[in-house]
């Protein structure tokens, strides 16, 4: 069996209450899992933020998708959205262009570059995932999934 939260953080005093045992439970296993995409994909030169906005920008396909859609469709909320895709496209990883009479409006889309990094990464972030999670098994996933779900419903 896995080591408490109490122990592996080395805290002495109990926590103040269940829920906060679990908010800190949660937050330090999305920093470990994340750790372990981060690693996974450093060496492919993308952050998981990165990754992530590449795959909603593959998810999309040729219509792309503007900023505020991106940023509404991403994992971790990001200060500037902006920058984000601008640093994608120096990368050559997207394409950004303004359509319309609104001149505001820029239509952001995965160059052919972007969809040849990411397409060998599908199976590198499945395997990643079965080797973090895997061992849980499906009727476990499934219940941390509804868990996780109720959480979020009222947290936002």
């Amino acid at each position: 069996m896995s080591p408490s939260l109490q122990v592996e953080l080395v805290q002495r005093k109990p926590f103040s209450s269940a829920e906060h045992e679990a908010v800190l439970s949660i937050a330090r296993t999305a920093a470990v899992l994340e750790h372990g995409m981060a690693e996974a994909l450093k060496e492919h030169g993308l952050t998981p933020t990165q990754y992530n906005a590449l795959r909603i920008l593959r998810g999309a396909g040729q219509e792309g998708l503007c900023r505020n859609e991106v940023r509404d469709r991403l994992i971790a909320r990001v200060p500037d959205t902006t920058r984000l895709l601008d640093r994608l496209a120096e990368m050559g990883l997207v394409v950004r262009a303004r359509e319309g009479e609104d001149r505001r409006f820029v239509r952001t889309r995965i160059t052919r570059a972007g969809l040849e990094l990411i397409a060998p990464l599908d199976a590198v972030m499945t395997a990643l995932h079965r080797r973090q999670l895997g061992h849980l098994g499906r009727e476990q996933l499934r219940r941390l999934i509804e868990l996780l779900e109720d959480a979020r419903a009222t947290a936002e």
